[in-house]
């Protein structure tokens, strides 16, 4: 199978945070990558900056550890690794100063210019405005912004106001990497691209949907961040809200980036509130060894969430009285990050009680192994009778696609988005504030009750309320713990 690759224009990108753990993990092994396969054209250039004063022999020899580590089978390529790094260089600078940005502006040819913030959000607006009094940006600057995109409604505003004051929205990418994932992606063309599906996509067939983002680690080193976040700032406002989006949609009329925010967007402004009574908030406890949420946050009394499930409400035409189930967590007894579209029973058994009652179900499995099953119900082979059972119609993409085919991670298709000025995966400001303004109050609901997270057992399923939750509606959760 042949991929066919967008070309792009020669570049320049600044990754400002280019020793950060980030840029180590996931933005340089990305850039490597596409480089690899030929995607990054001659002339381009990589550019690193950070407060610290790395000589660029220095800068190149972490980004050869780093690519070593994070990118090993390429890397082995050792004059694929020199060709890189030759592309490779650094400026040392101070974000809130004046050390660095002529150096800075010295090293910048290109038209197409994409500045990556990969830094906490209290420096988007010093970086933004050194940009622009040192005359870096032109009408073809892209400026990429990482989460978290404010704490609450307030704040981002406050920063979307504050880099309107500098870029034009149409030069702003908020970036969300479960946009960049396969799956995600193929969920629209699933959608849009097969008759099959899309009749049935409403509340006259679909019984629920299921969205769950799990994970098995703890908070680790991230204690301080997590402790003012929590699950429902961490996950739910971003990632599983951009994942239930998806799925809810309306057909955009093209597939054109604004076309799919207007869409996008329409559904967050859907969104009911959530009652009390369908919001379930979690810690983990202590367990194989492993230490407990207050224990890895050093807060005995931490009353911050590390799982969150709630029950929510489109209120449209489309989905109106069908519910959408999201659930995340960390120290969960599996990494599992998947879609259920659980379809209704068939109105009528023709075949009686005793071949029980069947239904079919859409699984969209993003990790760990990205794919798509679809189970169907059959009769059970065998002379006793009419017993149906389910069995699924699997697609693995590792198997359907071939061995040879690798799934990109998620940053290199946002990247190379960056740079061809595609923004149909990033997303809006309105859409950011519409997802904040229907986030906050479930938060100030709970503050405001004094609830306190209910306890559950590190690699469990989560708390025992979340399972509850879902018997009231006599349903239950799918796909963790199977």
């Amino acid at each position: 199978m042949v991929s066919r690759i967008i070309p792009v224009n020669e570049f320049d990108l600044v990754v400002f945070g280019g020793t950060g753990d980030l840029a180590k993990r996931k933005i340089l092994p990305a850039l490597f990558k596409r480089f690899c396969d030929g995607q990054i054209p001659e002339g381009s250039r990589i550019v690193g900056a950070a407060r610290s004063a790395h000589t660029l022999d220095a800068y190149r020899d972490l980004v050869a550890e780093a690519l070593s580590e994070f990118a090993k089978e390429l890397a082995r390529d050792q004059d694929a690794l020199r060709a890189f790094c030759e592309i490779v260089h650094y400026v040392a600078i101070d974000a809130r100063g004046e050390g660095g940005w002529a150096d800075l502006a010295g090293l910048l040819k290109n038209e197409v210019r994409a500045f990556y913030f990969s830094v906490g959000p209290g420096l988007f607006s010093d970086l933004a405005e050194r940009l622009h009094l040192h005359g870096l940006t032109n009408e073809q600057t892209r400026v990429v912004v990482e989460k978290p995109f404010g704490h609450d409604l307030e704040t981002a505003q406050a920063l979307n106001h504050e880099l309107a004051q500098h870029f034009d929205e149409s030069q702003i990418y908020r970036i969300d990497h479960y946009l960049g994932k396969e799956t995600v992606q193929n969920l629209m063309a699933v959608r849009f691209g097969n008759i099959l599906f899309e009749p049935l996509w409403n509340a006259q067939y679909v019984d629920h949907i299921q969205i769950t983002v799990a994970e098995t680690v703890g908070v680790g080193g991230r204690g301080e961040y997590y402790e003012k976040s929590g699950a429902m700032r961490d996950m739910v406002q971003n990632h599983l809200m951009q994942l239930l989006c998806l799925i809810a949609m309306e057909p955009p009329s093209k597939f054109d980036p604004d076309a799919v925010r207007d869409e996008k967007l329409k559904v967050i402004r859907a969104l009911d509130s959530v009652q009390p009574h369908h919001i379930v908030r979690g810690q983990y406890t202590a367990a194989d060894g492993e230490a407990s949420y207050r224990e890895d946050v050093d807060n005995p009394r931490s009353k911050t969430e590390s799982f969150v499930a709630l029950k929510c409400q489109v209120n449209n035409w489309r989905w109106a009285g069908t519910p959408f189930y999201l659930r995340t967590g960390k120290r969960l007894s599996d990494r599992d990050t998947e879609i259920r579209v659980v379809f209704k029973d068939t109105p009528h058994s023709i075949f009686g009680p005793e071949a029980g009652q069947h239904h079919n179900e859409l699984a969209i499995q993003l990790q760990p192994d990205e794919g798509i099953t679809l189970k169907v119900t059959i009769k059970e082979p065998g002379p006793g009778g009419m017993r149906l059972i389910d069995v699924p119609l699997d697609m693995s993409f590792a198997e359907a696609l071939g061995p040879t085919v690798e799934t990109p991670d998620a940053y290199e298709r946002l990247i190379m988005d960056v740079i061809r000025g595609n923004q149909t995966l990033f997303m809006r400001n309105d859409e950011v504030e519409a997802a904040w303004a229907w986030t906050d109050p479930i938060i100030r609901g709970w503050e405001a009750r004094g609830d306190v997270p209910k306890p559950y057992d590190a690699f469990s399923t989560g708390p025992d309320d979340a399972a509850m939750m879902m018997s009231r509606d006599q349903r239950h959760w799918r796909g963790l713990g199977k």
